[in-house]
């Protein structure tokens, strides 16, 4: 199970809310993970009871933006991540009666998670590859093909991502892994 340096409330949130996990992957770009992924549970105190995709698809897209954008933010994008989320979470209603878990519960094999993941808004090819091996890694979800449908995120200790943290030592290596990247592209660019 993701574990993160994070409240641990929060954490355990994103151990039992299917939604609360996928909603922490959707604001996971362009800020820290601690931050991502703990606030869903920040939104859901906000809110005042558990996520829903239902009610987050029908929210006033003005009123969830304020609730994402109260101090502290959500996320540096507050607006664009609200509409994000509220993307997400409409095609979970269309698509799996709001049910965030039938998002990969349902998937006959690595294959289709990924196109049902890659699918959704805001979700490239690398960032459904990472959820698919955090689902893999982390929690169980392991049809047929789901580490060649993760790519080099499903290979086993090869801290590249958040699927592959499970504690602080993780982290620190999944970190280091992404300022080797970074530096790397910036040579490249050089």
């Amino acid at each position: 199970m993701l574990s993160l340096p994070i409240d641990p409330a929060a954490n355990e949130l994103l151990g039992r809310s299917p939604l609360a996990l996928l909603i922490g992957m959707v604001l996971d770009q362009q800020i820290p993970l601690e931050k991502a992924f703990s606030s869903p549970y920040v939104l859901q105190q906000r809110l005042g009871h558990p996520l829903d995709a239902r009610e987050l698809a029908g929210y006033d897209p003005e009123a969830l933006t304020a609730i994402f954008a109260e101090t502290p933010a959500l996320h540096r994008f507050p607006k664009a991540m609200a509409g994000r989320v509220q993307q997400v979470c409409r095609l979970l209603v269309d698509r799996y009666d709001g049910d965030a878990a039938r998002l990969w519960s349902e998937a006959k094999d690595g294959k289709e998670l990924l196109k049902r993941v890659s699918d959704l808004p805001g979700f490239g090819r690398q960032k459904a590859q990472i959820f698919v091996a955090l689902l893999g890694k982390q929690y169980g979800v392991q049809p047929s093909g789901w580490r060649e449908a993760a790519g080099d995120y499903g290979v086993e200790g090869s801290w590249r991502s958040v699927a592959d943290i499970v504690d602080e030592a993780s982290l620190v290596k999944v970190r280091s892994y992404k300022q080797q990247m970074k530096a790397a592209a910036k040579a490249g660019k050089a």
